[in-house]
């Protein structure tokens, strides 16, 4: 495959381009969903095929096939290169890339063992299981279960002679139990909502999640939240857990900090950034103890690989330092406009599509405090737990999160369980009042395998590192 990619770009070469690059990308995707007492999603695909980009006379072009003969690469690389000719006659500018290190490479993220090789009736009997487990109670009136798996073969090559080869296996899986009572409906999810928690490690990785072990609390705890107390309309210290301030970075600042989003070239679907080139390395986006980190080489993590899809080697790139934002996610051929380099984030979700700016790993690094202590040391307050709604404006400024579950805090003691509990902010102000963040003992990187952006659409596997964290006097409320 690589002699295939490399005479389609040497071809392309002896035509006077002025970069070209191939990637053959196979991905093998298994997805179970268990509803009740039924299996209602079961599907295996492969999707396999080569993508071309070029550049010519300082314009792109791209195109795929789905086939991997050199005949048929070839073909592809004339259609990219026809593209790019065309869009030169309307370019502004030309198209600049900044320089990077040349890889000849080959990159398996960790896995024990492989999920495709697990028996299907094994991991549908979990599911099952779990089903049946949370509808013991007869208030619950739907069970969920999931669990989905991915394993990518990735083969990249360009002009100027990377070679690189990656082998990347995902996997994941949870479940949520719906309480219903005649009146309202609540739920709770395990280990998080919205599918679960992802990693990129093996089968062993849904085997170490504890699934079975937290049934019976998930189960117990969504019929309780029928009965619970509504969440205050009021302004107070609030604890959030780390799976929602997972979803917090990612939305208030892993979002924001996309350079392509910044220059204005997503504005049209996924909308603009408040974090403008201007402010770096002077706007104050939070107070000094936050420290957030785009980190692409973190074992397991869902947003790990060894090179993106432009042959940029995965790292650790700083974003806000001290409470200040001093980075952006960046390509090629965005970082010069911050006289930069890449740090390595350009990914596409198959071979027909571009190559465009995703997250990693975009991490808040850890603080010093025991969950206990920090419990302890609020007064008054909320603590909050797992996403379940959220809501951002097109400039990642102002924001409203609900989540599952919430429980008060009254002399520094966790006491009655709250529903339809939400916290709204301004991103600055929210980051700004963080005055305590758990330490590494419950620091986790929690996966979210369904990052939206792009269009055509694409679909990202994405991580964010957090541990509970404190923020002061933030307006919180009841959701209808």
């Amino acid at each position: 495959m690589k002699d295939k990619l490399n005479n389609a770009l040497v071809w392309l070469k002896g035509k006077g381009v002025d970069y070209a690059d191939a990637r053959m990308v196979r991905i093998e995707t298994e997805s179970i969903k268990v509803t009740d007492d039924t299996v209602d999603t079961f599907s295996r695909n492969v999707n396999v095929g080569v993508g071309v980009r070029v550049i010519c006379n300082g314009a792109w072009g791209f195109a795929g096939v789905s086939s991997l003969t050199e005949a048929d690469i070839k073909k592809a690389a004339n259609k990219a290169l026809q593209t790019a000719k065309a869009s030169a006659t309307t370019v502004k500018e030309k198209v600049k890339l900044a320089p990077t290190e040349i890889y000849k490479d080959i990159y398996k993220s960790p896995c024990e063992k492989d999920p495709f090789d697990v028996p299907v009736h094994e991991k549908i009997g979990l599911l099952m299981e779990i089903s049946d487990r949370l509808r013991t109670d007869s208030r619950i009136k739907t069970a969920e279960s999931s669990a989905d798996f991915y394993k990518t073969k990735k083969i990249f090559c360009s002009t100027e002679g990377a070679e690189i080869e990656q082998d990347i296996i995902e996997s994941g899986a949870g479940y949520t139990a719906i309480a219903y009572d005649g009146k309202e409906v609540q739920k709770r999810s395990y280990p998080n909502s919205h599918r679960g928690d992802f990693a990129t490690r093996g089968y062993e990785y849904v085997e170490g999640l504890k699934l079975l072990e937290n049934v019976d609390r998930t189960r117990e705890e969504a019929v309780q939240l029928l009965t619970a107390d509504p969440c205050p309309n009021t302004v107070t210290d609030i604890i959030i857990c780390g799976s929602q301030l997972a979803l917090q970075v990612h939305e208030s600042c892993g979002h924001p900090t996309e350079l392509d989003r910044v220059l204005g070239t997503e504005i049209s679907l996924a909308g603009g950034s408040f974090m403008q080139i201007d402010g770096l390395d002077k706007l104050k986006y939070g107070s000094d103890i936050v420290n957030i980190n785009a980190d692409a080489t973190i074992p397991g993590g869902l947003g790990s690989f060894g090179y993106d899809d432009e042959g940029v080697k995965a790292q650790r790139a700083p974003i806000i330092r001290n409470g200040v934002h001093v980075g952006y996610l960046t390509s090629r051929e965005t970082a010069p406009v911050i006289g930069k380099t890449s740090n390595g984030t350009m990914r596409a979700d198959g071979w027909n599509r571009l190559p465009i700016i995703r997250m990693t790993n975009i991490n808040l690094e850890p603080g010093e405090w025991e969950l206990e202590d920090l419990i302890a040391d609020t007064k008054n307050g909320i603590f909050f737990d797992m996403n379940k709604s959220w809501s951002i404006d097109d400039k990642r400024l102002n924001f409203q999160f609900g989540v599952e579950c919430a429980w008060e805090i009254k002399d520094g003691k966790l006491g009655r369980m709250l529903k339809n509990p939400l916290y709204t902010g301004m991103t600055p102000k929210f980051w700004n009042s963080c005055d305590a963040i758990c330490s590494k003992k419950y620091w986790h990187v929690w996966g979210v395998p369904n990052c939206g952006k792009g269009e055509p659409m694409q679909t990202a596997r994405v991580a964010h590192g957090t541990a509970p964290a404190r923020f002061r006097q933030v307006n919180v409320g009841v959701s209808k």
